[in-house]
C-alpha cells in the first residue's frame, strides 16, 4: 500500500508529460507543483481508490462490491479519502461506472422505495439485487490494475479466492477480458511474494502454468499472456517499445519492466517508470505495489516516506488488512455485495480506542510476517509511541465471548473514542486537519466527529424542502434572476432532489444549458452546501444514536 502511494506522489507532477520532456527534464526525486499542482507527497486517485477498496475490505470483512463503489462515488463526488480534499483526477471509464452507478441507485431506491440517505446502506438482501458490474464493455484502461493491492493482500492465505475477487474488483469499472485478466495476474503475483516467492519465481515465463489451480484453470486473455511469457523484458527500455500509457497491455508491461530492471531497489524502478511519460503516476503505482510488497517497507525510500500524505494512516490501514485478512475464511457465509459486519459479533466484540488500558492480556501480532518484510508484534503494558499507530489486545473470560481491543496511538493527538463500525463505514472526508502532511485526523474520516467547519452556509434549510422536481426549479430561481433561466431545463429533464444531490456536475450542467462558468461553480458550490447540511444532520443523528 505504501509502495502504491509513493509510486503515484513521484509520478504525480509529471503526469501526461512526453518521454521527450522527460529525457530534457527528467524525474530525479519526489516533487511538488507540476500537472497538479499538488504538495510534495501528495497523491491522485491511483492512492485514493485503493484507500477505498482498503477501507470497505476493513469495515466489510471481506469483499463487498456494492459498499467498494459507495466509497468510489464517496471520493469522487466528496472527496473521500483524498489527499486534497477532493477528486480533481479521474480516468474516463471510471467515471462513467460511477454516473452509471447512480443512475442505477436511483432506479433501485425508486423500484425499493428506498429513500437517499439509505441507498449507500443497503441490507445484504436488498445489495444482492443490484447489478454491480457499472462499466463499459472493451474498456481496456489500466484504473482497475492502479488500485488493486488491497485485494491480494487481504486474501493472499487464499489464493484460488484472491484471483478471483481482483477479477470482480476490476469488473466493477473496466468490464474487459484484458483489464481483468491483467489483475488476476498481477494479483497472482502479489500473492505469490507474500507466500515466499523469489524474483526469478514472479518472472518466469511459466508463472501461470506454474499456478494454474490459483487461476481454476481459467485461461488468460491472449495479450495478458504475451506479458506472463515475458514480453515485458526488454532491457532497452522505451526504445524497444515499453510505454508508460494508459492501455492496460502496455500498463503491465511498463511496470513489470521497472520491476525487472530496479537493479534490486524500489527507488530506481519507480523513477525509471515515471521517466517513461505519458500516465507516469499510475505506471508507478502500478509498479509500487508489487515492488512495495517484495522489498518490504523497510527499504523502501526514506527521504519520500516523510513527505508522504497519510503516510501514518496507509500504514494503520494496512495492518487492519493484515489482521482482518488473516481472520477471513472462505468457509464463511458472505456476501460479495452485502455487508459482513455481523458475522463474527456473536463469539468476539470489537472495540477502538485511543488509550490503552491495562489488562491480563496476550499481546497478537497484527502485520503478517514473510520473507521479504518484517513482522510486529505490539507487547502488553508497553508505551505508545509516535510510529506506532495500532495494537491489538484479546482478554477472555471463562464462558464469555473474547473481547478484542485496538489502540490507536492517533497521529495528530486527537481525543476521543473511535467506534466499531464507525471508523469507515459514513460518508466522511478525509481532508487536511493540520498543516503537517504526515497527519491525518484519525483512523476513519472526520465523520461522528465534531467538526466546526461543517456548518453550512446559504441556503440553510432548503435540503429539507428538496423533493420533487419543482421544489429543485424554485430552488434554482432562489440563487439569483441570473439562474432563473435554467429552471426549464431542470424541469424538462426532472432533476429531482436525488439526482440535483448526488450525479448534477460541471459536465451535466452544460447539457442542462449552463455554459456560463460563474454560473457553473456557484450552483456546485451550492449544492456543495446542501449535501454538507445533509452530512451535518446525518451524523447528529448518528451521534444520538451512538451515545
Amino acid at each position: 500500500m505504501i509502495g502504491l502511494a509513493l509510486g503515484d506522489a513521484v509520478g504525480a507532477h509529471v503526469e501526461f508529460k512526453t518521454r521527450d520532456f522527460l529525457i530534457k527534464y527528467p524525474v530525479d526525486d519526489l516533487r511538488g507543483g507540476g500537472t497538479w499542482g499538488l504538495r510534495k507527497g501528495e497523491f491522485t486517485d491511483d492512492t485514493s481508490m485503493a484507500l477505498c477498496l482498503a477501507s470497505s475490505l476493513v469495515a466489510h470483512r471481506g469483499f463487498n462490491s456494492y459498499d467498494q463503489l459507495v466509497r468510489y462515488k464517496w471520493w469522487f463526488k466528496k472527496g473521500y479519502l483524498s489527499s486534497i480534499g477532493e477528486c480533481f483526477d479521474i480516468g474516463a471509464s471510471t467515471k462513467r461506472s460511477l454516473l452509471e452507478f447512480e443512475i442505477r441507485q436511483y432506479d433501485f431506491a425508486h423500484k425499493y422505495n428506498i429513500s437517499d440517505d439509505q441507498i449507500d446502506y443497503l441490507t445484504p438482501s436488498q445489495s444482492e439485487k443490484f447489478n454491480v458490474i457499472c462499466s463499459e464493455k472493451d474498456v481496456a484502461g489500466n484504473g482497475a490494475l492502479m488500485r488493486l493491492a488491497p485485494v491480494p493482500l487481504f486474501f493472499y492465505r487464499h489464493p484460488k479466492h484472491a484471483i478471483n475477487y481482483c477479477k470482480i474488483s476490476a469488473r466493477l469499472t473496466h468490464d474487459d477480458q484484458r483489464a481483468y485478466d491483467a489483475c488476476r495476474y498481477y494479483g497472482a503475483l502479489i500473492v505469490a511474494i507474500l507466500r515466499g516467492e523469489n524474483k526469478n519465481d514472479l518472472l518466469d515465463n511459466n508463472f501461470y502454468s506454474n499456478h494454474i489451480d490459483w487461476f481454476q484453470y481459467e485461461p488468460l486473455h491472449p495479450d495478458i499472456m504475451k506479458v506472463v511469457q515475458g514480453s515485458y523484458k526488454k532491457e532497452h527500455g522505451y526504445d524497444q517499445g515499453i510505454r508508460g500509457a494508459g492501455y492496460i497491455v502496455n500498463a503491465l508491461e511498463a511496470a513489470l519492466w521497472a520491476f525487472r530492471f530496479d537493479e534490486g531497489s524500489f527507488e530506481k524502478g519507480v523513477l525509471a517508470a515515471v521517466n517513461l511519460g505519458e500516465d507516469t503516476d499510475t505506471t508507478a503505482a502500478i509498479y509500487g505495489q508489487l515492488a512495495g510488497a517484495y522489498y518490504g517497507y523497510n527499504q523502501l525510500p526514506k527521504k519520500w516516506l516523510k513527505h508522504l500524505y497519510g503516510h501514518n494512516f496507509i500504514q494503520c490501514l494496512s495492518k487492519w488488512i493484515a489482521y482482518e485478512g488473516e481472520r477471513w475464511s472462505p468457509d464463511e457465509p458472505e456476501h460479495s455485495t452485502a455487508t459482513g459486519q455481523a458475522r463474527r459479533q456473536s463469539s468476539i466484540i470489537v472495540e477502538l480506542s485511543t488509550n490503552r488500558r491495562p489488562s491480563s492480556t496476550r499481546s497478537t501480532p497484527v502485520f503478517q510476517s514473510n520473507s521479504q518484510q518484517t513482522g510486529e508484534t505490539h507487547k502488553k503494558n508497553s508505551k505508545p509511541t509516535s510510529d506506532r499507530v495500532f495494537e491489538i489486545t484479546v482478554e477472555q473470560e471463562q464462558n464469555k465471548p473474547a473481547r478484542l481491543t485496538a489502540s490507536i496511538t492517533q497521529p495528530n493527538n486527537a481525543g476521543g473514542v473511535l467506534k466499531p463500525q464507525a471508523s469507515f463505514h459514513d460518508d466522511g472526508d478525509f481532508r487536511r486537519k493540520s498543516t503537517s502532511k504526515n497527519d491525518v485526523p484519525s483512523i476513519r474520516p472526520k465523520s461522528l466527529l465534531p467538526v466546526a467547519s461543517m456548518a453550512t452556509s446559504k441556503p440553510t434549510d432548503s435540503s429539507t424542502r428538496l423533493e420533487d422536481t419543482d421544489d429543485v426549479c424554485r430552488w434554482i430561481i432562489s440563487l439569483g434572476d441570473e439562474y432563473a433561466n435554467y429552471a426549464p431545463n431542470f424541469k424538462k429533464n426532472n432533476v429531482d432532489r436525488f439526482w440535483l444531490l448526488h450525479v448534477v456536475d460541471r459536465d451535466v450542467l452544460r447539457e442542462y444549458g449552463v455554459e456560463n462558468a460563474r454560473h457553473q461553480r456557484t450552483i456546485l458550490a451550492q449544492i456543495k452546501e446542501l449535501n454538507k447540511q445533509r452530512t451535518t444532520e446525518a451524523l447528529t443523528k448518528t451521534n444520538k444514536e451512538l451515545s
